[in-house]
């Protein structure tokens, strides 16, 4: 018998050691629900279940980006629909003022009301945003929606610019003031698409008597000439009403894309005699679209000056398949957008199931079957038990060499 190594001790001792080890890691388990806590669980497991969860976090988020651009989507569609809505009434509009049974200042009622409605595109345009983003201005460009877990996996998306000047239903003017009498009389406006340069407005006594007075349009000078009605003498008889009479119905501006329009100013009485004069309009204010950057940055808005003209019959008429193109144009984008939010609600459906079936799959790896480790928990607890019982029984044993001893 020895004393010095008590060997059924020593291996009661390390067999109760490697109970406890296994009974602390089930207990573990238990608690966390997880069946690799570290990379020693299980070494190769744990770097697959780590590249699957990268996968299933980037498909999740994935899911999330599309539900973004379907928002973003909407947010562009929905304000389209009113631009169509506008389009509609302007249409209507340009059918009323194309009507010879609209006089000039039916048409001129008609213009102010294109007006504020091609003001109101435009303004639609500058101002429809996601995020700060502005998606009508034509900055949104090349936008990409990324729509996977990995790299490159993403869809691409334009917008163009949807402003009353990209849709081609605006105008450019200019106007000069205190036309026809030595204080204030007439505003003359110039008003249609692309002006440039110079237009002069010459009111002239006529050089023969005459009651009536009339205005005329030069393209070689692009001159508006209105002889005043005058008397023998050459006294003007004309009054401020004749001279807007005069330039609204001149002659010379059927099939041009401009037209000359007066309006009597506040204040003013239009039975007054006009004077002679010659006057020059040559600062315009034109329409024009926003400056864009990339990523839907604006970086000055979209101007509509004035609506497309309708002033008169043969504008009105044209205006009609301008506006008819404008609408077409709306059309287009719209169904494009509504495409595309159709893919991404095939895309949400299709990254759905891939995340639940690697969710499975990382779940088969990592979690824990509670059943069968509330077994091994149980067999490791009675183990322990049952190895502390005989470590006190073999500590015991070398006893019995104090009977020798007696």
């Amino acid at each position: 018998m020895i004393i010095n190594h008590n060997i059924s001790a020593l291996n009661a001792w390390r067999s109760l050691n490697q109970t406890n080890s296994a009974l602390a890691k089930s207990l573990e388990k238990l608690s966390s629900g997880m069946r690799i806590n570290r990379a020693a669980d299980d070494a190769a497991g744990l770097a697959i279940s780590e590249k699957m969860r990268g996968q299933i976090n980037g498909l999740n988020q994935a899911v999330r980006n599309a539900q973004d651009g379907i928002s973003l989507i909407q947010t562009a569609e929905g304000a389209l629909n009113e631009t169509h809505s506008i389009l509609q009434r302007m249409r209507q509009l340009a059918v009323q003022a194309a009507n010879d049974t609209s006089t000039n200042d039916d048409r001129q009622k008609i213009q102010d009301e294109m007006n504020q409605l091609a003001a109101e595109l435009s303004r639609i345009s500058n101002t429809t945003e996601f995020n700060t983003k502005n998606l009508l201005a034509g900055g949104f460009t090349s936008q990409l929606f990324h729509i996977g877990a990995n790299q490159n996996q993403n869809i691409q998306l334009n917008i163009n610019p949807m402003d009353a000047y990209s849709l081609g239903v605006t105008a450019d003017y200019g106007q000069v003031t205190g036309v026809g009498s030595n204080s204030a009389g007439i505003t003359v406006q110039v008003i249609g698409k692309g002006l440039s340069g110079t237009y002069k407005v010459n009111l002239k006594a006529a050089t023969a008597a005459t009651t009536s007075t009339t205005a005329n349009y030069d393209s070689t000078s692009a001159t508006l000439t209105v002889t005043l009605a005058a008397t023998s003498t050459g006294g003007v008889t004309a009054t401020l009403n004749d001279v807007i009479n005069a330039i609204n119905n001149a002659n010379g501006l059927s099939g041009k894309s401009f037209s000359f329009l007066a309006t009597l100013e506040g204040g003013v009485i239009g039975t007054n005699k006009a004077s002679a004069e010659n006057v020059t309009i040559s600062a315009f204010t034109t329409s024009k679209n926003a400056g864009v950057t990339i990523n839907g940055v604006v970086t000055s808005d979209a101007v509509a000056a004035k609506g497309i003209l309708v002033l008169r019959q043969d504008a009105a008429n044209n205006a009609i398949t301008v506006i008819n193109n404008a609408i077409n144009t709306v059309s287009i984008e719209r169904s494009k957008l509504g495409a595309v939010q159709n893919r991404l609600e095939h895309t949400i459906a299709n990254l759905g199931v891939s995340s639940e079936n690697l969710s499975a799959a990382e779940s088969r790896i990592r979690d824990v079957d509670m059943a069968q480790e509330m077994m091994n928990f149980t067999r490791n607890q009675i183990l322990q038990q049952a190895g502390t019982a005989m470590l006190a029984q073999a500590n015991m044993a070398p006893q019995a060499v104090l009977k020798l001893l007696g």
